[in-house]
């Protein structure tokens, strides 16, 4: 139980300073701290990144800018994608998922240090371009069917990577939307947060349809700790730089990726 409330708290001080990238740690944490395979952990660390989530789109919609038209749509998207990536889940080996992960995570890690450097050396990213257009008058979205068809593919994106890996999606939602779309980088992270509890929460009851079963206090623990320590990351990140929280995320990601690699090599050997 103690480990389960370390953990979560843990995973909730990073989700609290990186905002909606730092779910990508909660499956790792449950591997690694409490001995599960990856089909376990995947979700019950859905359920906690939910929850998370959740807390961060009410605040999203308390300072207006939540993009609810295009969270609806990843998330119509996603959600039948999940499906798709559990049965995947179910198919590959615990090695194979693994060894998928902490790839995964090596290449969120990879964006991080490049967008650390981009802003070090003043070559920042603009929206010159970018397919989805924002209305300059009222501030809103401009619907086309390109549009439509960018967004629901971020979601079904999303939606797939949830099933499979237990991963809430924001590593994929926010640099493809800041990419895609002349949406701010405050109305993206609060839209992935929303997408990301729809998304979890809908892959959640996919897996409960399917047969999981999850272990109530581990989970009940997970989330609540969870919780308290994404509040304790938002009050830490008024102390800490941008540069400082990307670069100890990225090292981070990058160290766990390697513990991965690691038992992905011991078990292929053993």
């Amino acid at each position: 139980m103690l480990i389960s409330l370390v953990l979560g708290v843990v995973v909730g001080i990073v989700l609290g300073l990186t905002g909606a990238g730092g779910g990508i740690l909660a499956v790792p944490a449950l591997v690694f701290g409490l001995g599960w395979s990856m089909q376990q952990a995947a979700p019950v660390a859905l359920i906690a990144v939910a929850v998370a989530a959740t807390i961060g789109t009410i605040e999203g919609f308390n300072r207006r800018l939540v993009r609810y038209r295009a969270a609806m749509l990843m998330a119509a998207s996603g959600i039948p994608f999940t499906t798709l990536g559990l049965r995947a889940a179910q198919a590959l080996s615990q090695q194979w998922l693994m060894l998928i992960f902490a790839l995964v995570m090596l290449v969120v890690a990879a964006r991080l240090l490049k967008s650390q450097s981009a802003v070090a050396t003043g070559v920042a990213d603009t929206h010159f371009h970018a397919p989805v257009h924002v209305n300059a008058k009222t501030g809103r979205v401009a619907w086309t069917w390109p549009t439509a068809l960018i967004i629901g593919g971020i979601g079904a994106l999303t939606g797939f990577l949830s099933g499979m890996l237990g991963v809430g999606g924001g590593f994929v939602i926010v640099p493809a939307m800041k990419k895609l779309t002349e949406i701010s980088m405050h109305g993206i992270t609060a839209t992935s947060l929303m997408v990301i509890a729809l998304v979890g929460g809908g892959s959640v009851v996919t897996a409960l349809a399917h047969g999981v079963t999850l272990p109530l206090t581990p989970t009940l623990l997970f989330s609540g700790a969870t919780v308290v320590g994404m509040l304790i990351g938002r009050l830490l990140i008024r102390r800490l730089s941008q540069e400082q929280v990307r670069y100890g995320f990225a090292s981070l990601v990058i160290v766990v990726a390697c513990g991965l690699l690691l038992q992905v090599l011991l078990g292929h050997q053993g």
